[in-house]
């Protein structure tokens, strides 16, 4: 058991609650400060009645929640399944470029070649190339549905982002973890599983969040290849009615979507931030 904290540790943790609850008041003066400023300033610009009519209309908003909501599933299906298939590729990329040994050069050059080349594309070329030249190619079981292909751009795009952060936490284990396992006996297999991955994740894991919570934005990017999801519910609404208030409403529900992530996010990383400084006690 750990031994009591002394008087000094007793009083610096006072002092951080004291100075974490000013701030947070300060925080929340200022923001309030600058939510009151903004409006006022933009409901006092002259443009703003013609803004609100097109952009900010409930009665249109109302009327086109339910459609971006059913669209906005799919684009929950594409994040479900696109989100755990990237851990599985990821993983399975840095893992490679990992291997030692030269007779694995091939497929870390291999591993190499595709993190350099999908992480240097940007996505919506990659939904471009995957959506219509997957079909082009005229292959027998070559999907053509835009919610697979869309998925597929996403894992390919996202994979390599990923890849990096699984290999930066492999190579931040000390390596006197990897000598300690394989003189117990362990095979490099036994090590990476046993002790090297479990020390990789927990260092890693505010970052896979972060890459998280972009995927959740970028899943609205499927749009393009004509799948009906939130943005392109917004979209045939929007061209139907010539108001741009769907729009903002399936914004506003990428947000909401975003929001619970970011904050898990934030948690994980100021818990790790804490276990790292936390140290020895006076």
């Amino acid at each position: 058991m750990l031994p009591e904290p002394s008087a000094l540790e007793l009083s610096r943790r006072a002092w951080r609650r004291r100075r974490a609850r000013r701030s947070t008041l300060v925080a929340l003066a200022s923001t309030l400060l600058f939510a009151v400023v903004a409006y006022l300033v933009v409901t006092s610009a002259p443009g703003w009645p013609r803004v609100q009519a097109t952009f900010f209309s409930p009665s249109v908003a109302w009327e086109s929640l339910p459609e971006i909501l059913s669209g906005l599933w799919l684009n929950l299906q594409v994040l479900l399944v696109g989100g755990v298939s990237v851990l599985a590729v990821g993983l399975l990329v840095a893992l490679t470029r990992t291997l030692r040994g030269a007779a694995f050069a091939p497929l870390r050059l291999l591993a190499t070649g595709y993190v350099d080349l999908f992480r240097g594309i940007p996505l919506i070329i990659v939904l471009y190339l995957v959506g219509f030249g997957f079909p082009a190619l005229g292959l027998q079981g070559m999907p053509t549905s835009p919610f697979v292909l869309g998925t597929i751009a996403i894992v390919l795009t996202y994979s390599a982002y990923v890849a990096e952060v699984f290999r930066a936490g492999i190579e931040s284990v000390h390596p006197s973890q990897r000598a300690a396992a394989r003189s117990l006996g362990l095979t490099h297999r036994q090590t990476m599983r046993i002790v090297v991955l479990p020390q990789a994740l927990r260092t890693v894991t505010p970052a896979l969040l972060n890459d998280f919570v972009a995927l959740q934005k970028d899943v609205g990017l499927i749009s393009v290849l004509g799948a009906i999801d939130a943005v392109r519910s917004a979209q045939i609404l929007v061209g139907q009615s010539f108001n741009f208030t769907p729009y903002v409403v399936a914004g506003l529900l990428f947000v909401l979507l975003a929001i619970p992530s970011a904050r898990i996010a934030d948690a994980v990383s100021a818990r790790a931030r804490r276990r790292q400084q936390s140290g020895s006690l006076l």
